[in-house]
């Protein structure tokens, strides 16, 4: 009375789990490596900042620290895919998550590419990982962007919505009570309705070889749904797509009347710092930083190197992860 074609269909299963276990491994560890290649390369970009007058030259810092951002934000997404979506949980206010994306946004799209913002400032607050949720909707805003390769035009929206009893009875995913819902909104060709089911598996791209990685929307998803959120998607082909990301939220809680300035660094007046990283790249241009803003440094690569160091040093800079 065996169900044969069930059979087959937990074997397939259970092999795409373990192939995924495997790309996870794989991928969490290229993804380790890359972090150590692109730290000193932004960190660097930081100092020369620092130490140009010239415009021209601040131009292509610009671009290269752009570029060096989405590395990394490129390399975020693959650890997020390989780890799991387990992070820090915070309050995290979407006005706030909005308006860093828009400032990406203007700096980098095509000025062919018109952008829409609105986002209140009475939007409820979340409780999730800003990282995260800051990639879900980069991610989002990436995908409306390369679907306007002739240009058009992206909005971002964000509301305050209450989910009742009947809309969570026939969306599964969904819960009753109070949600902010991003809408990210694009006029391109829009998603053919024959894949529009599959958009959310990994490594399903409609992109060319080298231009994705098909991780971005199933990312995203699983991000969102370990917020205890839901996505939803609606697309018609010629006139563009529209993404709504659902999200739990605290009303009692709202967005500050303004937004954070940038910090500023705090600088030194000669303390020692004790810097102990066992990639060499990190340790020097970490000791450029330091010693830029008034610091002195002692290096050490491992935990002995660093103990033998100790007596010499108040002040100790440590990786959390390293090996001793």
């Amino acid at each position: 009375n065996t169900d044969i074609s069930e059979h087959r269909k937990l074997e397939q299963q259970f092999l795409r789990a373990q192939r995924m276990e495997s790309i996870g491994t794989l991928a969490g560890g290229i993804a380790h490596d890359l972090n150590n290649i692109l730290a000193p390369i932004s960190m660097a970009i930081e100092l020369l900042k620092m130490r140009s007058a010239d415009g021209r030259s601040s131009e292509l810092l610009d671009t290269i620290s752009g570029s060096a951002h989405r590395a990394a934000d490129m390399v975020r997404q693959v650890l997020s895919f390989a780890r799991g979506m387990e992070g820090r949980r915070v309050e995290v206010h979407p006005r706030q998550l909005i308006a860093e994306i828009e400032v990406i946004m203007r700096d980098t799209f095509l000025k062919k590419i018109e952008l829409e913002v609105r986002a209140g400032r009475e939007l409820w607050a979340v409780h999730g990982d800003p990282t995260q949720l800051h990639q879900v909707l980069l991610n989002l805003c990436v995908n409306a962007r390369d679907a306007l390769a002739e240009g058009g035009k992206i909005s971002i929206t964000a509301d305050n919505v209450m989910i009742d009893g009947t809309f969570a009875a026939i969306n599964l995913e969904a819960n009753a009570g109070p949600h902010v819902c991003i809408r990210v909104t694009d006029d391109g060709e829009g998603i053919p309705q024959d894949i529009i089911d599959r958009i959310f598996d990994p490594f399903f791209t409609t992109k060319s070889v080298g231009k994705g990685t098909g991780l971005g929307l199933s990312t995203s998803l699983a991000i969102v749904k370990s917020h205890g959120g839901f996505i939803r998607v609606e697309s018609k082909n010629g006139k563009g797509t529209s993404f709504r990301v659902y999200l739990p939220a605290n009303p009692e809680l709202t967005a500050p009347e303004t937004l954070p300035d940038r910090v500023e660094l705090p600088a030194g007046a000669g303390e020692t710092v004790l810097v102990v990283d066992d990639e060499e790249s990190i340790r020097q241009i970490t000791r450029q930083t330091l010693d830029a803003f008034g610091y002195r440094t002692l290096l050490a690569s491992d935990g002995d190197e660093a103990i033998s160091l100790y007596h010499i040093s108040l002040g100790i800079l440590l990786e959390i992860s390293l090996p001793f």
